[in-house]
């Protein structure tokens, strides 16, 4: 999601592309690192909307954080999880979730895709993996047992209270879903020059 402090002149990211789009590169973001999803997401969306932002590429988000709520930077890319937090306290405001649905725990909080640029996705996705050469038995009995741990009440709620959405599969989903992802940011990463610090 696209914060800002709770301070900022920025209440929506109409604001935010307005001023974008008079003043190119006038605007600062930061992530939590130079080729994240933040900062893909944020690359992607300047493309989409025609506006250019200053990145500023942190080693980790609780720099950023502070920065953000200092007025060092102007907004902050970042996933639900690290940012909630800071969003209940008062300390920030959200502009747009990067997910095509608006999350639970921030309800009034639109998508990027509510806010104008129609299909709009880019979301942070956790899973488990293993050596290639595993076992198939193995990999169907752990996959069993993190399944049954994801649909237990306790997981859903924790996960749930940070934002985030529990999805269990197959590995063959999952392994499909690696492979849908690494052809969609491909070219990003390309036309960026984002690479890993």
């Amino acid at each position: 999601m696209l914060v800002v402090a709770a301070d900022s002149p920025y209440k929506t990211l109409a604001d935010v592309v307005a001023v974008a789009k008079a003043k190119p590169d006038a605007l600062n973001y930061a992530s939590s690192g130079s080729g994240t999803v933040a900062h893909l997401a944020a690359e992607q969306f300047q493309k989409v909307a025609g506006v250019r932002f200053t990145h500023v590429p942190y080693k980790g988000a609780a720099q950023g954080v502070t920065d953000l709520i200092g007025g060092q930077i102007q907004m902050y890319m970042s996933s639900v999880p690290t940012l909630i937090g800071h969003i209940r306290n008062g300390k920030m405001r959200a502009l747009a979730v990067t997910s095509l649905k608006r999350t639970d725990d921030l309800p009034n909080v639109p998508t990027v895709a509510e806010s104008g640029y129609k299909g709009f996705e880019a979301v942070t996705w956790f899973g488990i993996a293993g050596p290639a050469t595993m076992p198939k038995d193995a990999v169907a009995k752990l996959n069993a047992a993190f399944n049954k741990a994801l649909d237990t009440p306790e997981v859903q709620h924790k996960l749930g209270a940070q934002g985030a959405d529990v999805a269990s599969g197959t590995p063959e989903k999952f392994t499909e879903l690696i492979r849908s992802e690494t052809t969609r940011w491909a070219p990003l990463v390309k036309s960026s020059s984002a690479r890993v610090d």
